[in-house]
Order: C-alpha cells, then sequence, then structure tokens
C-alpha cells in the first residue's frame, strides 16, 4: 500500500496562494482534487463580514470540491504567530469570538475537522496560566465542533521553525487531546499527525503511527528536508503512508507542502493518476 490507496485532500493556504482566495477552490478542482482544507483564511479577522464568507462558500461550491479540514483562528498564520487560544487577553478573546463563526461556516460546507493551534509561550506569563486558559478554550471549540458533528484536532509543530510553541512532540499533543477529552465527556478531540512537522522534531514516525494512529483525526505531509513535495527530500511518505493505512487510518491527508519554484498546478507530478 502507498500513495494508491490514500485520498489526498490539498492546502489551500499552502498551495495555489499565486491565486486570489476566491480562485483556489477552482484551481484545484482543475489539478483533479475532489476536496480542499484551510488555514483560517481571515488572519486580521476573527469574525469577517458575512460576504466574505459567502463568497468563499460559493467558490468552493461552484468548484465542486469538498471542504474537509478548516482551522479555527490562530493570529498571523502565515506570519509569527501560531494560534491564539492560549494567550490571555485580546487574542484570547478574539479565539472565543471565532469559535461559533468558524463552526457555522465549516458546517455550511458540511466539513467534519476544525483544527486549533495552540498558541506559543509569552514571556512574563506563567504557562501553567496559559494551559489553564487553553484547555478552558479547547473544551468550549471541542463543544461548538460536536454541535456540528465534527471532529476537534489538536496538532503538534516542529521546535526548529516554531520555538515557542509547546506542542513539539506527539505524546505532547496525545496529552492535550486527552485532557480536552476528558474536561468535555465528548471524545471528539483527536490528534493531527504532521509527519513533516514529526519528522523535524526527529522522532520515530514508524513508533508515532504504531502507537497514535488510532487516536490520528487527520494527517498531513511535506517531505523533509525543504517542506515541498514528496520526492524532494529523503522522508519515505509512501512507506509511511502505507504503515497508517495498515494501522487502520483511512481519514484524508492534507498536502501541506510548498510548491517550491513553480506553479502550483506543477507540484503533483508525484501523484499516481
Amino acid at each position: 500500500m502507498g500513495f494508491e490507496d490514500q485520498r489526498f485532500n490539498v492546502n489551500l493556504s499552502i498551495l495555489f496562494t499565486e491565486l486570489p482566495l476566491p480562485e483556489r477552490p477552482a484551481a484545484a478542482a482543475a489539478a483533479g482534487f475532489t476536496a480542499v482544507e484551510l488555514w483560517w483564511p481571515w488572519v486580521d479577522s476573527p469574525t469577517p463580514e458575512r460576504s466574505e464568507l459567502d463568497a468563499l462558500k460559493t467558490a468552493i461550491e461552484d468548484a465542486g470540491v469538498r471542504l474537509t479540514g478548516l482551522n479555527f483562528y490562530a493570529g498571523q498564520l502565515p506570519g509569527p504567530d501560531r494560534g491564539a487560544l492560549s494567550l490571555p487577553g485580546r487574542e484570547s478573546e478574539r479565539f472565543r469570538a471565532n469559535i461559533d463563526v468558524a463552526a457555522g461556516f465549516a458546517r455550511s460546507l458540511g466539513c467534519g475537522a476544525l483544527n486549533a493551534l495552540y498558541g506559543n509561550r509569552l514571556d512574563g506569563v506563567d504557562p501553567a496560566e496559559q494551559d489553564a486558559l487553553a484547555l478552558e478554550n479547547l473544551a468550549l471549540a471541542a463543544r461548538a465542533a460536536d454541535r456540528i458533528g465534527a471532529i476537534l484536532l489538536v496538532e503538534a509543530l516542529n521546535r526548529a521553525e516554531s520555538p515557542r510553541y509547546p506542542l513539539v512532540s506527539a505524546p505532547a499533543a496525545i496529552g492535550i487531546v486527552d485532557q480536552v477529552n476528558e474536561a468535555t465527556g465528548l471524545g471528539n478531540a483527536k490528534f493531527l499527525m504532521d509527519l513533516y512537522h514529526l519528522s523535524m522534531n526527529g522522532e520515530d514516525l514508524p513508533s508515532v503511527i504504531e502507537r497514535y494512529a488510532s487516536r490520528t483525526g487527520h494527517v498531513q505531509i511535506a517531505d523533509n528536508p525543504g517542506r515541498g513535495a514528496p520526492g524532494t527530500g529523503s522522508l519515505p511518505l509512501e512507506d509511511l503512508l502505507g504503515r497508517l493505512r495498515k494501522a487502520g487510518y483511512e481519514g484524508w491527508v492534507g498536502l501541506e507542502y510548498k510548491p517550491g519554484d513553480r506553479p502550483s498546478a506543477e507540484a503533483f507530478d508525484w501523484m499516481p493518476r
């Protein structure tokens, strides 16, 4: 088992970014994809105007693709931020204001997975205070996801690119998943297994797959080094995805890699047709 057995979707926040946001779903469809995912598209606004939400919804529907994953508001991403939910004050308030907006947008398109990035550590703030706030906000997000029949994703990033982000290993993210599920009793918090980030952290990926495939709600990939398409680095992604399949994972695999110095439409030549 390998690439030919996977269901790939394309992340429109890192691929096709040479196009305006409303044009990206159609470009993904033209490249052969039936599903897309997104970081929160409005980095400056957790509560955009209804017209902006409707325009993106229409673009996705008109392209004939499914929205299978959406991030909650995460601050300036891409940029210096890695989430807002553990940041006391204004950013936490913006995250809370976004919860029902993001969940409502996801529900309108049948999207079943919402990703909540934890947020960076802040100078002068007790990490325990941030963790308590994070659990409170993640529980709110999990309940909102449950109301629309969706799962809540918790993602580990990598220490080199996100040095102030506290969840930089699979066990760390799984620990938060367990805390959220215990707090809510819903069981809808799941691990987002990003093989690129975990490889950057030097984790034993076959072991991570064996231990956590059953706890995984979504998988994302990019090659390493470089965060490019499969085959541009040294990660054995076909083998790893095959291992995931054998371990019982049958969900989507999000393509969250950089196209390099070529148009995004040309960055899928590694895929079986």
